[in-house]
């Protein structure tokens, strides 16, 4: 199981809270002459003819006609009310189209809506109709895995929750399957920036299933980088009306740092209970679902007394757009596409996703599913076009080495003082295996399948 972007709704079982919110760039520039859909080839960033004219081929697999590729997006939009990776597909495949497709094929989404508790039964619909599954995510994907893998479907998904490291499966900012993702910021936060604050470390999480085995993974790395965790809590999955007592407690136990792992609506309430009562902790880590300015509105009052941080998986800053020219192709087609859009952190995986797919496609002179997952497995130091730090996909189990830190402030999200190594990263973070049992996601040969079975 990874931490990427521990979905708001998991702890919302009992009140149907949304996502967070996530940042909208001001990005008022018009799409690059590179990423104009209006030429030849499309190109995005680094990378040269994502899509683009060909000869319609014949039908090679499900969901692949002469003309077409039906592609499906997973999300819980109909809970969430949140539609970031409907946008996300909007937004690629209408450049990407409007270029002439994937060597002349269109690529036509369908968007399956879990609504949080159907994932299974929306796998099963995806199983009879779709080619592949990208740029999406859903609360409880675990609940579909092995439907899919039954039916050898691929996906290059924009987060999991669980079943992190699944067969056919190839995740855009790297699985590190059985490693610790945020090793380099612990490591960073316990033994640079605070050092202080090892022998004090909190963790408060969801009362449910997801975020307490999330609690147990980062309590085993904190403890091994030196940190010792003093206190901690779970809060009821449909949150707290006051959050005082929690506030006293750690105060109580003096904390220095702390871990929050569920919905940024309740941290906020957290923090402002903490500086009514004059506890100021050393750091908070938000977790990147607070990335955005919704969390920054709802924590207006307490950011001057508390400090908060991000990790954003080796992701460009969206505040920055203007400085990274990915980033900033991306905004812009986002304003042509999609004008009214919010780019969150999860759309731009899912970007990367859909560019993921789109190359690997491109390079099928057959088109079937064994050859594009094929081709993203040979991607050796992937960065969608610069829109990340590099990530190799060729081993799904390679710990991921650069990491960058975003910090809260009244004036809005901006980057940590983290000490860059590679331009906006840092790709020097300690390499830390579980030793702890966490369980391991299913496997084809699980289903009674294998990869010689993949067409």
């Amino acid at each position: 199981m990874r931490r990427l972007l521990i979905p708001a709704l998991v702890l919302a079982l009992a009140a149907a809270a949304g996502c967070s919110g996530r940042t909208k760039s001001a990005d008022t520039s018009s799409p690059s002459t590179t990423g104009a859909a209006d030429t030849a080839t499309a190109d995005f960033g680094t990378l040269k003819s994502v899509c683009g004219k060909g000869t319609a081929k014949s039908v090679t697999s499900q969901g692949v006609t002469s003309s077409e590729i039906k592609v499906g997006v997973f999300s819980d939009v109909g809970f969430t009310k949140n539609p970031e990776f409907e946008n996300a597909a909007k937004v690629f495949t209408s450049w990407c189209n409007a270029a002439g497709g994937v060597n002349g094929r269109k690529i036509t989404p369908e968007t399956h809506d879990a609504q949080l508790m159907q994932v299974n039964q929306q796998m099963i619909e995806a199983c009879r109709t779709d080619f592949f599954e990208v740029g999406g995510g859903a609360a409880l994907d675990g609940l579909g895995v092995k439907t899919r893998l039954k039916c050898l479907l691929p996906e290059f998904p924009a987060q999991v929750t669980s079943e992190v490291g699944a067969d056919l499966q190839v995740m855009t900012q790297g699985a590190s399957s059985g490693y610790a993702p945020y090793a380099g910021y612990y490591s960073w936060l316990l033994k640079e920036a605070y050092p202080s604050s090892a022998s004090a470390v909190g963790i408060i999480t969801g009362d449910v299933p997801v975020t307490k085995a999330i609690a147990a993974q980062d309590k085993e790395v904190l403890t091994a980088l030196g940190g010792k965790v003093t206190y901690s809590d779970l809060y009821p999955a449909q949150g707290v009306s006051d959050w005082t007592p929690y506030a006293q407690s750690i105060k109580t136990k003096k904390v220095k740092g702390l871990v929050f792992l569920g919905d940024f609506t309740q941290l906020a309430k957290l923090e402002q209970a903490l500086t009514n009562i004059d506890y100021k902790l050393d750091w908070v880590d938000a977790n990147n679902n607070a990335y955005g300015p919704a969390f920054l509105k709802l924590a207006d009052t307490a950011l001057s007394s508390q400090t908060n941080f991000a990790s954003i998986d080796g992701t460009y800053p969206l505040e920055k757009a203007d400085d990274n020219p990915a980033t900033k192709e991306m905004v812009a087609l986002f304003k042509k596409y999609a004008p009214d859009a919010q780019i969150t952190l999860p759309a731009v995986h899912a970007f990367s996703a859909w560019l993921l797919f789109a190359t690997s496609a491109r390079d099928c002179a057959e088109l079937t599913r064994s050859c594009v997952l094929t081709n993203a497995e040979k991607q050796t130091e992937w960065t969608g076009g610069g829109l990340q730090a590099p990530v190799n996909l060729t081993k799904p189990d390679e710990p991921v080495k650069c990491f960058n830190v975003e910090k809260a402030t009244t004036s809005g999200w901006v980057p940590a003082d983290f000490k860059p190594t590679d331009g906006a990263y840092r790709c020097d973070a300690p390499v830390y295996k579980y030793k702890g049992n966490y369980g391991k996601p299913p496997t084809l040969a699980d289903v009674g399948k294998s990869l010689a079975d993949l067409k």
